[in-house]
């Protein structure tokens, strides 16, 4: 075992100490202003000294006052804290922390390395920063982030004291009536194309002025893909971390995405965001990454919890040296012990309490189900705390029930509040599309909640979050438009990104002008779409897609930070029939019966008392064959009075499909409300408006999504 520097080394990366401080107290963790100053409190467990840094500005190379915590007076059991006098928000601070460096043993203490509070609800970014300047034993001060200490209870506190959160409500929106467009707050508005000022691009204010997009197609909640502040430098040689799956905070909004960069900015212009987005009636989820962070392996930087509790915070190998890392990522935080269970906790209440976020996204959900050592528990205690937290009650929480360590819990996830993303959806869907054998039954079971999946204890209509693409993977023009992936851009050779993609690219490779081919892409697109917002469970489209966003056959754009990834404005007019087509659907979804969405019902009590029958172009034959690319249904919408009757032919040729009686009585006739196949504005019809048809058969189109509908 051996200590990076001595004591007199140590104390010279200092300045000398300028104000009084007293002994202040372990809780909170972070900073809490009081009247006449500031207190700081830090968990380190192993650590032999700490020091609270205090800095002027954030690129300062040496603190303008030091804080030397003594070990008796400003230490309670693992807790190190201290009251600085005159300390006020806005305050620029780190800490630095000695201790053993003993990798064997599980210990990184590294007192060279300025280290970020992982309470702190702030954070800036100096222009020198340098991931490169984290490694071992070269001290960092000039080139480090620092936290700032924010008064959480003062919003805008700065540019005018009356404007805070007094009117803001929570949407609340029932699962059933909820549209989630997953979102990238910089890739959103950073084209050239948005006509936003050049500040505005790519910012939580330019996402205030596209608002009226999103509320314009029928969206009620966004989800953001990351905004805890996340090291950008995380990511190949010449490349950005684009994505933002690099936290190295769980508090403080990324600093990237404001507008404003005095200390407290982001903090206020992510409350003004979403004070915006809830008087539209738009919910925000936040995808949320307590499954690692940017600390990355043993080769990777110290940046904050490495240097504070090494072994607490993550999970080690029996070669303590090493990291456990069911993440992909090189480190997997150790959510299970106490210390992270409560910081993970008191990260969401405050995204809650103090953000007025509604929901969140949790990243490869399945490792908060590991204990210490990488093993699932049956009752992982983080995951029910989150469940039974009162604080949290009513809050969206959507797990992808997997992790890069082979753990799949797709339909089993622990809890019953929990909705998941539904990768067999997806690749179910797909596949019924691009017209594989053996797809029927699969889709079948998707279109109705996915009761194979669902259909046990109380999981609810809504467990499934019904997805075709999202950020991870093709956009919907790349599904219909590639057959293989093309991410040479990424400077991996083509290796990264999945190879499983079930894509067809409708007979030529990337961009055509053939029109036949264009016609063929475009119903492809209308025809996902369909069977997303039709089907039981919970929709969610990915940015873009409603207007063709491209990607040029990327399908692994984490390091893309340029046009490959933004959204391209001037496709709204060039892809204007895909826009209203989903925007139809939307608007038909929305039209529900409230008072029976809001009655809870479990997937297996709506099913049970459901009528409904399958088809096939004979009715009341359905052809589950391997060899089948047909399957066609009728079901009543009880509560709303309507009967309809949906048919999806992925076969090649055009079929001619039987229909039954409209209504018992034989006196109201089917009304044509989608047809594929047609051109806009023939494909979608407003569900008012639908044209009666009255013929005994239908004649469904190659690759197309017929539904009609009646009275009761």
């Amino acid at each position: 075992m051996s200590t990076i520097l001595d004591r007199a080394a140590f104390q010279k990366l200092a300045a000398p100490e300028r104000r009084p401080y007293s002994s202040g107290r372990s809780y909170p963790l972070g900073t809490r202003i009081l009247h006449d100053g500031v207190n700081f409190s830090v968990f380190s467990r192993g650590s032999s000294a700490v020091e609270l840094l205090l800095f002027d500005r954030e690129d300062d190379s040496r603190p303008s006052r030091v804080i030397r915590l003594d070990p008796v007076s400003n230490r309670t059991y693992h807790y190190w804290h201290a009251f600085a006098a005159g300390v006020q928000p806005g305050q620029i601070y780190g800490y630095r922390v000695r201790g053993p460096w003993d990798p064997a043993a599980g210990m990184r203490f590294d007192p060279t390395k300025v280290l970020l509070d992982p309470y702190g609800r702030s954070v800036v970014v100096p222009k020198e920063y340098s991931r490169n300047a984290l490694v071992f034993n070269e001290d960092n001060t000039g080139a480090a982030m620092k936290s700032v200490v924010v008064d959480n209870q003062t919003y805008n506190w700065e540019r005018d004291a009356a404007f805070d959160w007094a009117r803001d409500a929570p949407p609340k929106r029932p699962y059933a009536r909820t549209i989630i467009y997953e979102l990238h707050v910089r890739g959103f508005t950073r084209h050239p194309s948005s006509g936003l000022d050049e500040n505005l691009r790519g910012s939580y204010a330019g996402l205030i002025e596209k608002i009226p997009h999103l509320h314009d197609l029928g969206i009620t909640a966004v989800e953001l893909l990351p905004v805890f502040q996340f090291d950008v430098q995380d990511a190949p040689v010449g490349r950005t971390n684009y994505w933002g799956y690099a936290p190295v905070s769980f508090f403080a909004p990324h600093r990237g995405y404001s507008s404003r960069q005095d200390p407290l900015g982001p903090v206020d212009e992510f409350r003004d965001m979403v004070k915006a987005l809830h008087r539209a009636g738009i919910e925000v989820i936040l995808d949320v990454v307590y499954n690692h962070t940017a600390e990355g392996d043993h080769n990777g930087p110290t940046l904050s919890l490495r240097g504070f509790d090494n072994s607490a915070y993550y999970m080690l190998e029996q070669d303590r040296s090493r990291y456990a890392n069911y993440s992909g990522t090189g480190n997997t935080l150790n959510a299970n012990h106490p210390i992270v269970r409560r910081m993970i906790l008191d990260s969401l209440r405050y995204w809650v309490q103090e953000m007025h976020v509604d929901g969140f996204r949790f990243d490869l959900a399945s490792i908060l189900s590991r204990d210490s050592s990488g093993q699932p528990m049956s009752n992982p205690p983080v995951l029910l705390d989150i469940e039974s937290d009162p604080a949290l009650a009513g809050t969206k929480m959507i797990a992808e029930a997997w992790d890069a360590g082979g753990l799949y819990q797709v339909g089993s996830f622990v809890g019953d509040s929990w909705k998941e993303w539904n990768g067999r959806f997806r690749d179910d869907v797909r596949a019924f599309f691009r017209g594989d054998d053996g797809s029927v039954g699969g889709v079948a079971d998707r279109l109705f909640g996915s009761p194979q999946i669902y259909g046990h204890e109380e999981r609810e209509a809504e467990q499934s979050i019904n997805f075709i693409t999202c950020h991870d993977g093709f956009t919907l023009n790349d599904l219909v438009s590639y057959n293989e992936k093309h991410n040479d851009a990424n400077g991996e050779g083509n290796r990264d990104g999945s190879n499983d993609n079930r894509s067809w690219n409708c007979g030529v490779e990337g961009p055509t002008d053939d029109p036949a081919v264009e016609r063929l892409r475009n119903r492809q697109i209308k025809n996902f779409l369909a069977c997303t917002l039709l089907s039981l469970g919970m929709p969610m489209i990915v940015m873009g897609d409603e207007v063709r966003r491209t990607q040029r056959g990327n399908n692994n754009a984490y390091c893309q930070d340029n046009e490959i990834s933004w959204f391209d404005w001037t496709l709204i007019p060039k892809h204007a029939d895909v826009h209203r087509f989903l925007k139809l659907l939307i608007e038909r979804r929305l039209l529900r019966d409230v008072e029976a969405e809001n009655r809870r019902e479990t997937l297996n009590q709506l099913l049970s008392r459901s009528k409904k029958a399958w088809h096939g172009v004979t009715l009341f034959q359905p052809d589950w064959r391997s060899c089948s690319h047909t399957v066609a249904f009728t079901a009543e919408i009880e509560n709303e009075r309507q009967v309809i009757h949906a048919i999806m032919n992925a076969y090649w040729e055009p079929l001619e499909f039987e229909l039954p009686r409209a209504s018992q009585n034989g006196g109201a006739a089917w009304r044509r409300w989608i047809d594929t196949s047609l051109d806009s504005p023939h494909d979608i019809t407003h569900w008012q408006e639908a044209p009666v048809f009255s013929e005994t058969q239908y004649c469904a189109g190659p690759r197309s999504v017929v539904v009609l509908y009646a009275p009761l």
